[in-house]
């Protein structure tokens, strides 16, 4: 099981003042919105912590984030403000295989985003059995989603800066 208490994540970000006026765009989901409004929140939270920027766009389910985030990116590609997006959604455990499509969907088409965008796509989508584990991951035993994803999109973003 993944425990953020495994590992670094959280530590002190170097750099950080090299993304000054920086922008992360959210890209968030309607289903289980009470879930994606709390991963959002740590997010926005860590990155306004950080002085980064952020817009948030919705779109009404996991499989509609990666083509959002390229439609954003044609939109955005000559501002040289954004640094990444970060995907936001919740995907629970139903009685049929509806779930799996829907989780194999939205990876695929984030890892597609990742090699063909030129900044980084941050996967912040809960794939979960039930409600109760998206709590968990939300403040709860698991540490924070929606912050670790924050951290995430600036420690990538830093990375990218540095082969500039």
């Amino acid at each position: 099981m993944a425990d953020i208490s495994n590992s670094t994540l959280l530590q002190q970000i170097e750099g950080i003042q090299q993304l000054s006026d920086a922008l992360v765009v959210l890209v968030k989901t309607e289903w289980n919105q009470l879930i994606v409004d709390e991963l959002e929140k740590g997010c926005t939270d860590q990155l306004k912590a950080y002085g980064i920027h952020t817009k948030t766009i919705v779109v009404p389910g996991a499989v509609e984030i990666p083509f959002a985030i390229k439609q954003c990116w044609k939109h955005y590609k000559d501002n040289t403000s954004l640094k990444a997006f970060i995907a936001l959604g919740c995907v629970i455990q139903g009685d049929t295989p509806h779930f799996d499509y829907v989780c194999q969907s939205v990876t695929s088409g984030i890892t597609s985003l990742n090699q063909k965008l030129p900044v980084p796509v941050i996967f912040g989508v809960l794939t979960l059995n039930n409600e109760a584990q998206a709590w968990e991951r939300l403040g709860g035993k698991h540490g924070h989603k929606g912050t670790e994803a924050a951290v995430t999109a600036v420690k990538m973003a830093l990375l990218h800066h540095q082969f500039k």
